[in-house]
């Protein structure tokens, strides 16, 4: 729930409040918490008292009023809304030279999904999610840091324009991989993928809209398109459980 009188973001839950004050305390403003909860946050509390911020003990019925959500579990940190940067050329540079891994969501618009996935991201050590920048896309809400579980505070995430223009540019430095239920290529052969191209380090895993999947043309400019072999009843997987097995078969490596 954002706060547009003063701008903040309310994060609950209670792991994704405690990995925010175990990571990044000071961008916490206020906290709000039931009392059963009060011994996890001490030194939360501690922090904001010498920073002069306030903390306050409710009940959930309060909890719930200040982050629009029955599913608090007990606390809710209010932070300045936080901003989402545009990738530059410098950051693409910066992925490929270290040989990172990065996740690119491309019309993902639900904010649990995306949650779900920056949990994911975070679990195999993925510290780059990119973005677009369109108002139907998910972004940093309140649903999706309580998702993400804490995953947040691991992960930069940052946007960009055009998604097929980034990957034309990202496949020349990157392996790029499209997520695609018609894909030639299965999960497993991510090593073989990796073997071929050996010219290029580093991945950049490409996942489409809940619905509709990648466009043709984000497709076109992946190196590879990677499907999850499955029976056929169903036609595809979630858009998180997808990201997550070609996370993990590229941690795997």
């Amino acid at each position: 729930m954002l706060n547009k009188l003063t701008e903040e973001l309310a994060v609950c839950g209670f792991n994704a409040v405690f990995t925010l004050g175990k990571i990044h305390p000071e961008t916490i403003n206020r906290l709000f918490l039931r009392e059963d909860r009060f011994m996890s946050f001490t030194k939360v509390c501690k922090d904001l008292a010498a920073r002069k911020r306030p903390y306050k003990v409710c009940d959930d019925a309060e909890l719930e009023r200040i982050c629009k959500s029955n599913r608090h579990q007990g606390v809710v940190a209010m932070i300045i809304a936080p901003t989402v940067k545009s990738l530059t050329r410098d950051d693409l540079e910066e992925w490929a030279r270290k040989g990172a891994t990065g996740l690119v969501l491309h019309s993902v618009g639900n904010d649990h999904n995306f949650g779900a996935m920056v949990r994911s991201a975070a679990f195999f050590g993925v510290r780059r999610v990119v973005i677009g920048n369109a108002a139907s896309e998910a972004g940093l809400t309140t649903s999706a840091y309580r998702v993400a579980e804490g995953g947040m505070e691991y992960v930069t995430v940052k946007k960009v324009s055009d998604t097929t223009a980034f990957l034309r540019d990202a496949s020349k430095k990157l392996i790029t991989i499209g997520a695609d239920p018609h894909g030639l290529w299965r999960v497993r052969d991510i090593p073989v993928i990796a073997r071929e191209i050996e010219t290029k380090r580093g991945f950049a895993v490409v996942i489409g809209n809940e619905e509709t999947g990648l466009p043709r043309e984000v497709k076109q400019e992946c190196l590879r398109l990677v499907r999850a072999p499955g029976t056929g009843d169903i036609e595809s997987l979630n858009a998180a459980q997808a990201a997550t097995l070609l996370l993990h078969e590229i941690f795997e490596l």
